[in-house]
């Protein structure tokens, strides 16, 4: 295809097409269209009930949003003892959490060991796979072959299309098991063939958990320490599910509503996850404060990273969006437990990689962003840091690039998108169909000649 040629045309009605479909705000206040889902407080539209994930983070009273401490539920367990639990037994705990959140309760000591082992058992992917299917069509992008990778996951199910709850059950530990060596080896070849780095393909060790795996794999070496396998699978566990209201979760509900295939309802998740509101809140946290280091001499001043915080906030440096990304969220408000969690094992890292001085910066800019946010905005409200403010620094210390980060998130996810589907496809029983008001005038139709 000629470029040189289309490119004017397509820049021409590109241009009438963005005028074309421009709606005037005002319009949706005048029809009461809730944007975004979102009522006019901020709340989300109740649009459906889950057993799987609870997101609490304050109470309406008498029509007012009041500020509580953050509580993140798994199937109704609170996600603090959940970590407590399996980090005082000393052992690895994504694949517990994988368990719960598809079976619906924390397993015992063999069923735990028997889910292992087969997910150890799948977690290789099928022949030909690898090759065909990733190193054949390298991407830039890691979500996007990610998403591509899971689609062609359908050619090599001799029963893709089956939706009933043994199948699903089936190709939903399937997809679990693959995605590390996915990602893996998404990265390798993007890392080969857009970035001239050698290329490393580890088969993933059936002995291993998920954490270990994809440490292993995306490592020349394939070495790591204790240390980091923990905080990796921690970090795994605090992003295995949030609730049926996040865009990614309401992705999978509304597309199985409609009776497809599991790989086609998952592909739509991942490219949900991919946009930059969603899932690519760790990468932007993280060249923000990149450019703050660059930017703020001191890290230890508090008056000089008030002022560097204050003229982000005004749009007047890093991006100019008058955001300090990390900082707020759409349910929390006193605290996000996730980023409680996180923030401990993150001090612990740095101490292990002499980086406390830039850990104690992320902390300093947790506690001075909610007075600069009220007094530069006017706006006084409860503002608490979230996980991503803290996880694009853990994976930093992890040695893993920005292009991984999301990557991960979906890694992690992929446990609670594959509960959603299955609550969906029990309990939906409608296709999910909201309205859309036209707002355009009636037109007569002009023949050809008289245009």
């Amino acid at each position: 295809m000629n470029e040189d040629n289309i490119n004017p045309f397509l820049t021409k009605y590109a241009d009438i097409a963005d005028r074309q479909n421009r709606i005037p705000v005002e319009l949706y206040e005048k029809f009461s269209v809730k944007r975004g889902l979102r009522n006019p407080d901020g709340t989300g539209v109740l649009v459906g009930l889950t057993e799987i994930g609870q997101v609490h983070g304050y109470i309406m009273d008498e029509g007012e949003k009041t500020p509580v401490p953050g509580v993140l539920r798994y199937r109704g367990i609170d996600v603090k003892d959940l970590v407590a639990g399996f980090q005082t037994s000393g052992r690895f705990g994504f694949e517990e959490t994988a368990f719960l959140l598809l079976f619906g309760y924390l397993p015992k000591e063999d069923e735990l060991q028997t889910f292992t082992d087969r997910l150890g058992e799948i977690r290789r992917l099928p022949d030909g796979f690898t090759e065909d299917m990733i190193l054949k069509a390298p991407s830039d992008n890691i979500m996007n072959k990610l998403a591509r990778s899971v689609l062609s996951l359908y050619s090599f199910d001799s029963n893709a299309d089956a939706t009933d709850v043994p199948n699903v059950f089936k190709q939903s530990v399937l997809l679990l098991s693959r995605f590390p060596a996915i990602v893996a080896y998404a990265y390798q070849a993007k890392a080969h063939y857009f970035d001239n780095a050698s290329l490393f393909l580890h088969s993933p060790d059936p002995n291993k958990g998920t954490a270990e795996n994809f440490l292993s794999m995306v490592r020349e070496d394939q070495s790591y320490t204790r240390l980091e396998a923990e905080i990796l699978d921690l970090c795994l566990v605090l992003h295995a599910e949030h609730g049926g209201g996040n865009n990614s979760a309401f992705s999978t509900h509304v597309v199985s509503s409609s009776g497809t295939d599991t790989y086609s309802a998952i592909a739509a998740a991942v490219g949900s996850l991919k946009g930059p509101l969603h899932g690519g809140a760790a990468n932007r946290v993280r060249s923000m404060m990149l450019d703050v280091m660059d930017n703020v001499k001191d890290w230890n001043d508090r008056e000089e990273v008030s002022v560097y915080l204050t003229r982000i906030l005004k749009k007047e440096a890093y991006d100019k969006k008058g955001l300090i990304y990390g900082m707020g969220h759409a349910v929390y408000t006193m605290s996000d437990p996730r980023a409680e969690v996180l923030k401990e094992k993150a001090e612990a890292l740095a101490e292990a990689n002499g980086r406390l001085d830039e850990y104690k910066l992320y902390t300093l800019i947790e506690e001075l962003s909610p007075a600069i946010f009220a007094q530069v905005t006017g706006k006084p409200k409860a503002l608490c840091a979230n996980v991503d403010f803290y996880s694009g620094f853990v994976y930093d210390c992890l040695n893993l690039p920005m292009e991984l980060f999301t990557p991960i998130f979906a890694i992690s996810r992929i446990a609670g998108w594959c509960a959603h589907r299955v609550e969906e496809i029990v309990s939906g029983g409608r296709i999910i169909r909201p309205a859309y008001r036209s707002i355009t005038r009636h037109r007569d139709y002009t023949p050809m000649a008289q245009r």
